[in-house]
């Protein structure tokens, strides 16, 4: 029962969406994903992005040799 509610929720908030401007529409469809997750379905169309790895060193960059400023 609890998933149909989400579900239904995630459904109205993407077609609201529709007609949003394009702040709105992309708030509205991250909203529409959690209702989604919390109804027990997966997104319709997830787009994933990896975390970019983490620095174990400072750039190079920032190293400067004797006599550079």
């Amino acid at each position: 029962m609890e998933q149909e509610f989400y579900q239904g929720l995630a459904q109205r908030v993407r077609t609201i969406a529709e007609k949003a401007d394009p702040f709105t529409r992309r708030r509205l469809l991250d909203l529409a994903k959690r209702y989604d997750v919390k109804g027990g379905s997966r997104p319709v169309n997830p787009i994933e992005r990896p975390l970019p790895a983490p620095r174990t060193t400072p750039p190079a960059s920032i190293f400067s040799g004797p006599g550079e400023a």
